[in-house]
């Protein structure tokens, strides 16, 4: 009892924001940002589960846990972003051993699994680093890709400089080399951090 019908939950335990949502091989995919030990905020993990109809939901093991330098203390928010040769990509916020936000790579480990249970972290990681001028704790939350018509994937991170909220953009070919646009795409004095900014 107790139990939504129609929203998402999971099993037991703390969530938060739902991550790199996808559809694959028949199945809707959901990640999402879960504490399996306790009902508070936590040892950060990306919960997953599946659906055919994203109402009844089959829970799988956890995607991903913190259980590298560049995420100890937390496998944080980050989408996917599907490529056109059929590679799926996501990009996560870790929060390292020494709790400086950093934007990591993962991505499936066997693509024709249609549950995708098991996802490998590029061993190149972090991928990106706070930008100087930036809090190492004021930098997370990386959205799913955009590609413009120079060829070019776009990813825009929340962040703030003072009491300003920023969203900034990168841009990459490979996912693994990026540059950080001149400017910020968007900026709000007196709003502080932002999180989990997207393109519209």
């Amino acid at each position: 009892w107790q139990r939504t019908a129609f929203h998402f939950q999971p099993e037991k335990n703390w969530i938060n924001d739902p991550n790199g949502p996808l559809f694959h091989k028949g199945w809707y995919h959901l990640f999402y940002q879960y504490n399996p030990d306790s009902a508070v905020w936590g040892n950060i993990t990306w919960g997953h589960a599946v659906s055919t109809d994203m109402i009844h939901w089959l829970y799988l093991p956890l995607a991903m846990v913190p259980d590298r330098w560049f995420d100890a203390n937390g496998v944080w928010t980050g989408s996917a972003t599907l490529l056109p040769d059929g590679q799926i990509i996501m990009l996560y916020t870790g929060s390292t051993n020494e709790s400086v936000q950093v934007q990591n790579l993962a991505y499936p480990a066997n693509l024709s699994d249609p549950l995708l249970l098991d996802w490998v972290k590029y061993e190149g990681n972090p991928i990106l680093t706070p930008p100087s001028g930036i809090g190492s704790t004021d930098f997370r939350d990386p959205t799913t890709a955009w590609i413009g018509p120079d060829g070019k994937w776009r990813t825009t991170i929340g962040s703030k400089f003072n009491t300003t909220g920023i969203s900034m953009v990168y841009t990459t070919t490979d996912f693994i080399n990026y540059e950080l646009h001149d400017g910020v795409l968007h900026e709000v004095p007196g709003t502080g951090m932002w999180e989990c900014v997207d393109f519209y």
